[in-house]
């Protein structure tokens, strides 16, 4: 939300979309948090690794989630990969 109002404030317009390598990673990246939640549903992975390998997901789009919103600025944030 921080970076819609900076990017009123500022004026600065889209630069339109990102590139197929940028849209396939932001893809790749949100299918990983729920590949352990599906894994265990199935069976293929028992509760204790389905546990441990989702918190371990979790943990990382926390610190990057933390990373991009206090670090970053604006134009920093458009290019920063790791984000839903």
């Amino acid at each position: 939300m921080r970076f819609v109002w900076d990017k009123k404030r500022s004026g600065n317009r889209d630069k339109g979309q990102p590139g197929c390598a940028t849209q396939l990673f932001r893809l790749v990246y949100n299918a990983v948090w729920l590949l352990p939640i599906v894994l265990t549903y199935n069976g293929t992975l028992d509760y204790t690794t389905g546990f441990a390998a989702f918190a371990t997901v979790c943990i990382v789009r926390l610190i990057a989630n933390l990373y991009a919103n206090n670090v970053l600025n604006a134009q920093q944030f458009d290019a920063f990969l790791f984000r839903a």
